[in-house]
């Protein structure tokens, strides 16, 4: 479904979105992390996805990312939504003002691989580069579907759906649990 590479950027997307914005996560109000704590919590959230670049995070890198993140969310939300038009237009800017651009690069003895930054980019710009890329593959891929916003109650936070039938609706599976759960007991209550 997606390449690789692909799926390592839109995970560090949903990665980055989920940690950066503010919102709702599995029932509760989420707090995104500010001043302090951001470069930390910008290497915890990248870290998860195994990203190559080097992280020397400043206050102004963090907020560059929190910036991109804000605007990846619109991306995820507009499919959602189901205006297409919409996430295009939002892949599109992140695209121009991120100055992504493909390059093959080799890093020590390792083989070519294609990145979607310049060599000397910031680590923020070249993150905000390499995920608006893979927005933009899945976008313009026939795969825009499979990016979602969780369907759970009081829960906002954003994923791609990498399952075979496309059918994913939550986040998580506690999120998915706390729906089923909820049903049921509305069902019950309901057969009194």
């Amino acid at each position: 479904m997606f390449d690789s590479h692909v799926a390592v950027l839109l995970d560090q997307a949903v990665s980055l979105v989920n940690t950066l914005t503010d919102g709702e996560a599995r029932g509760r109000p989420y707090t995104a992390p500010r001043g302090a704590e951001l470069p930390d919590a910008i290497d915890a959230a990248v870290s998860r996805t195994a990203s190559s670049l080097p992280r020397d995070i400043d206050a102004e890198q963090a907020e560059y990312l929190v910036g991109t993140a804000r605007r990846m969310r619109e991306v995820f939300q507009s499919m959602q939504d189901g205006r297409l038009d919409a996430a295009a237009a939002a892949v599109n800017d992140l695209l121009r003002d991120s100055g992504a651009r493909p390059r093959l690069d080799r890093v020590g003895g390792e083989p070519w691989q294609m990145h979607f930054h310049g060599a000397n980019d910031s680590f923020a710009a070249g993150s905000s580069a390499s995920c608006a890329t893979a927005l933009a593959l899945a976008v313009g891929g026939g795969l825009a579907g499979r990016l979602g916003v969780c369907r759970a109650d009081r829960c906002d936070r954003v994923y791609v759906d990498t399952s075979r039938n496309a059918a994913r609706q939550f986040c998580s599976t506690a999120c998915q649990n706390r729906t089923k759960a909820a049903a049921f007991r509305a069902r019950r209550d309901a057969d009194g």
